[in-house]
């Protein structure tokens, strides 16, 4: 689930009977892994996007989307695509930005880590009171 839809995965796997800390390692890799298949097509996916949309693909800073990557980046984007975007959609994005797949993979991974430990605390509680 953490795949496709990653802030319903955790309190999903534990409804379906996963321990809370197994559904949150299930959740970080399912969200690892869909932005690991974006990345996989890489160049190709990144070139048919810019074509497709008209991505300037040259730094301007007076368009808001490289004020936005040249202050945050792909650490703000790492930390904000799990509840935002996911990891399809962020991967896309950096892709088009000119970022390294290793490095996208890299920090959509790690940036998840922050995430499962909230959702999975939240409803380790959860479950907790409803008991």
């Amino acid at each position: 689930m953490g795949f496709v839809y990653f802030i319903g995965a955790i309190p999903g796997g534990t409804a379906a009977g996963a321990p809370v800390w197994m559904a949150a390692v299930a959740a970080w890799l399912g969200y690892s892994a869909g932005g690991a298949v974006v990345l996989a097509a890489g160049a190709p996916v990144r070139n048919w996007l810019v074509r497709r949309l008209k991505i300037p693909i040259e730094r301007d800073p007076t368009k808001l989307v490289w004020r936005i990557w040249d202050k945050w980046g792909l650490v703000g984007l790492g930390l904000l695509a799990p509840v935002t975007v996911g990891p399809q959609v962020g991967g896309i994005l950096a892709l088009v930005v000119g970022e390294r797949p290793v490095r996208i993979l890299t920090l959509l991974s790690l940036g998840v880590v922050p995430w499962c430990v909230i959702f999975a605390c939240l409803v380790g509680f959860g479950v907790k009171i409803v008991r």
